[in-house]
């Protein structure tokens, strides 16, 4: 567990375990963490179960696959909620670095993320997604909200096998949550060129070699894929 290694000296660490079938629970407790395994229930339920769980004032919320860079460490141990003048900072957005076959990726903007992961505990909720989704929900801060240098390193697809089994998984999850719809999948189908076109110049994708090609592809694929299982649904 690379996650344990990554995190600031001294901090509290609340690990939620879903019945996983490695080593996970024992590593975790061999390092202080406080573990607690609970059944799968969905990403927003995970979430809002283990926040209900922070003793702390403040948390970060981080997945198994995420790490923290040195820099983003040592801005966390050194940031300053309470600023001389002005509302003090409830939450801070953090920069995230998605990887691909062990090297980072620009296009789709897989490295020019700003997530909302560090927050005051007493003042953050978490919510679906835009389209209702049980996938990559939004949290949400009641304050004025700040950034913090440095980045998470999410390093998710270490094959490309991971990556079409994510797909395959994260796509049909959002298929679920949408009203099948003809024209929804044709105008999705009719945008998928722009839009795999913009990943590419936009976020500088062409510089990431078959791999910014791959991600930039996909992702405009992606949506059309959504769309195809909701209708394949109804």
């Amino acid at each position: 567990m690379n996650l344990m290694a990554c995190l600031p000296r001294g901090v509290r660490v609340y690990v939620l375990d879903a019945a996983s079938l490695d080593d996970t629970v024992a590593v975790a407790r061999e390092h202080g963490a406080e573990v607690e395994t609970r059944l799968w229930a969905g990403f927003v339920n995970a979430r809002r179960y283990a926040l209900g769980r922070v003793a702390t004032t403040w948390a970060m919320m981080l997945d198994a696959d995420e790490l923290l860079d040195e820099t983003l460490r040592d801005a966390i141990l050194t940031a300053d909620p309470s600023p001389g003048s002005g509302q003090a900072v409830a939450g801070y957005r953090l920069r995230r670095i998605t990887m691909l076959c062990g090297r980072p990726v620009h296009a789709a903007g897989w490295s020019n993320e700003r997530l909302l992961r560090f927050f005051r505990t007493d003042r953050a909720r978490v919510a679906e997604n835009q389209l209702g989704a049980d996938l990559h929900e939004r949290w949400i801060v009641d304050g004025p909200i700040a950034d913090l240098p440095g980045a998470i390193v999410h390093d998710s697809y270490p094959t490309l096998a991971s990556y079409w089994a994510k797909f395959d998984r994260y796509t049909s999850v959002e298929a679920a949550a949408l009203t099948p719809s003809t024209r929804a999948y044709l105008r999705s189908l009719a945008t998928m060129p722009l839009r795999f076109v913009w990943s590419i110049l936009r976020y500088g994708g062409w510089r990431d070699g078959w791999r910014g090609l791959f991600v930039a592809w996909e992702s405009a694929r992606y949506r059309v894929v959504v769309r195809a299982k909701a209708l394949h649904r109804a």
